[in-house]
């Protein structure tokens, strides 16, 4: 009896270091879980969707315009935030009369951003113009309105992005996974 729990233990021990061995290297190098606080990006996402993060492909490539990503708070770094992407780096972005430009290399004059991807009658509201450094992002919240982003603390670093949303599989009737927006320029 006693040789059969100690083998019982073993082989219980053996299945636990295993899938530990297996799943840490997983969560922490690889996806992520995250839940949505807040009403920021609305209505992409909701206050507890459930969303799995890809920590792996920015490691291979660099962040796109469109893309929603999960990043240290450059104001308090033990806090996440989920924003998208809106300017890029070396990238000049530019906010007024409610409407986003980029001015990039191939379009020194500017380029109106036509966000698909937003309601319609949104306007984004700030007043503001900004030139990126080569590891900077300007991110924004999908609902412009109550969202804590790039016009209030300014760009955001490279080293502070986590990964990109890559599935949300909560709620159920909302389960989807993303891809980059189209834009037009």
């Amino acid at each position: 009896m006693l040789k059969q729990i100690k083998i019982f233990l073993t082989e219980t021990l053996e299945v636990f270091l295993i899938a530990l061995a297996i799943v840490l290297p997983i969560r922490y190098f690889v996806v992520q879980p995250f839940f949505v606080k807040g009403q920021s990006m609305e209505p992409s996402f909701y206050d507890q969707d459930y969303l799995i993060i890809d920590e792996l492909s920015y490691r291979f490539r660099q962040p796109e315009r469109g893309e929603v990503v999960v990043f240290r708070s450059p104001v308090a770094p033990s806090s996440y935030y989920i924003k998208r992407i809106i300017g890029l780096p070396n990238e000049t972005v530019e906010m007024k009369d409610g409407q986003i430009i980029i001015y990039t290399q191939g379009h020194p004059e500017g380029e109106i951003l036509k966000e698909s991807y937003l309601p319609k009658d949104l306007k984004s509201f700030g007043d503001i113009k900004i030139t990126l450094k080569p590891d900077e992002y300007f991110v924004l919240g999908d609902n412009r309105n109550v969202s804590y982003d790039s016009r209030s603390w300014g760009p955001l670093q490279k080293k502070y992005v986590v990964g990109r949303v890559y599935l949300r599989l909560f709620p159920f009737n909302r389960v989807e996974a993303f891809s980059v927006p189209q834009y037009s320029f």
